[in-house]
């Protein structure tokens, strides 16, 4: 057993209270629980506590034996002096704080349900599983795990919401250039997202906003600074975007990524000629393109503002060095929702908080209208009889499987609480 197992039968009270006894015989009431700390000091503050007919207020220790006391070396720290009450699972020795004054001690040895003991058992029991719950997750009742995938899918976005400040703070709030850079990131897929994203950075988007009118300036500014053209190449194509690309370079005084793109292990349409070139037509199709994105709301509006294709070139290739049957190499809608789901909404989440709208409603609105992802964490979350409807659904179990499960954080998850608590009472 651990520790973090008493702190939750304490918070939620899955203990005997009848006849409520400390180990000196006192009679005990609980007011309030008081609030749980999670940083340094004691496991709950602010407590209120009756004892012996005596109110009390102050905080509250918690430990699987009185003796943990001294084992953390409380009684030489002051600020342990504020305890008014001693939890544990066992009381093996008296405890004095840094005054030598004695603290109240309260045993659960007995007063824990033979259920909830059962049930934490069963869920942190030493077997080789995926989930430690996954016997029973699908047991939840379904309005519940639907309010807890919400959930997670917010604190999911306010994740991603911490590593969009900090681009806007390294931008100095240019919300432009961030989402350049998270479309960059997102248009280099799992392969090639860091080279992207990093080679976003080395353009400043001043540069791209002058010279969006010209595709084929953007083209080269790209595949320049992504290290797609320093091989020696008599390609006419590559030969003109080496050319522009020069005199860029030169103009703007632009310093050259050191990360090189990847084409192994990639389908030709995700090779990463396709998708810079897919990202330069998109800005010169678009001016306000930040704009444009933040105000749309719907799923078909996207697919709309996204509808763009590679250069004409690149309608016969994949690479320089080969030519290929003619195929206009479109944006799919599938590559759209992965964009809208790693970059748009994100940012939109963190864009109408910034100006004061909000609206939490809009963005899972949209999430719900896009189809599930497919990978491994939500080919097996399917085995267990847990079936993502959307994409909000699926962000949420891979919040769920990546922050909670593989943390063994049970007892922090909603279902966890719902099954350590079944057959309780």
């Amino acid at each position: 057993m651990k520790e973090d197992f008493l702190h939750y039968v304490w918070k939620y009270q899955l203990f005997s209270k009848k006849k409520l006894q400390t180990t000196s015989k006192e009679s005990l009431e609980i007011i309030s629980t008081g609030v749980h700390n999670h940083n340094a000091g004691p496991d709950f503050l602010n407590a209120k506590i009756r004892i012996d007919g005596q109110l009390w207020a102050g905080n509250v220790e918690i430990h699987l034996k009185a003796s943990d006391w001294y084992a953390h070396q409380h009684e030489k720290d002051a600020n342990y002096d504020a305890v008014i009450l001693h939890v544990v699972l066992e009381d093996d020795v008296q405890i004095f704080n840094s005054s030598n004054q004695p603290i109240v001690t309260l045993q659960l040895k007995n007063s824990i349900p033979n259920a909830v003991l059962n049930n934490y058992k069963q869920l942190f029991a030493v077997t080789k599983k995926w989930i430690n719950c996954e016997k029973s997750i699908a047991t939840i009742d379904a309005f519940i795990f639907q309010n807890w995938l919400e959930r997670l899918y917010i604190e999911r976005l306010e994740s991603k919401a911490i590593e969009i400040n900090f681009l806007l703070k390294e931008t100095n709030n240019n919300w432009e250039a961030v989402l350049f850079q998270l479309l960059a990131k997102s248009f280099g897929l799992k392969i090639n997202s860091v080279v992207f994203f990093e080679l976003s950075k080395t353009i400043d988007f001043s540069i791209i906003r002058k010279e969006r009118f010209n595709a084929e300036h953007l083209e080269a500014l790209f595949f320049g600074q992504a290290g797609l053209l320093n091989d020696a190449n008599e390609n006419s194509y590559h030969l003109s975007l080496k050319a522009h690309y020069t005199f860029l370079k030169h103009k703007y005084k632009l310093k050259t990524s050191f990360c090189k793109v990847q084409f192994f292990r990639l389908r030709p349409a995700n090779f990463p000629t396709i998708r810079l070139s897919q990202l330069a037509q998109l800005y010169h199709k678009h001016e306000n393109l930040f704009s444009k994105l933040m105000n749309s709301t719907n799923q078909l509006e996207f697919y709309n503002l996204f509808n763009v294709a590679t250069s004409i070139y690149w309608q016969t290739h994949y690479t320089f060095d080969k030519t290929s049957k003619k195929r206009i190499k479109s944006i799919s809608k599938s590559f759209i929702d992965l964009v809208l789901i790693n970059a748009i909404i994100p940012l939109q989440f963190v864009y109408q908080k910034a100006i004061g709208k909000d609206n939490v409603s809009a963005i899972l609105n949209l999430a719900r209208q896009i189809s599930t992802e497919k990978n491994t964490i939500i080919n097996q979350f399917k085995t267990l009889y847990i079936k993502p409807k959307n994409a909000h659904d699926s962000q949420a179990l891979l919040q769920l499987k990546n922050n909670y499960c593989s943390k063994q954080k049970c007892l922090q998850c909603l279902v966890g609480s719902v099954l350590l608590k079944r057959n309780a009472n």
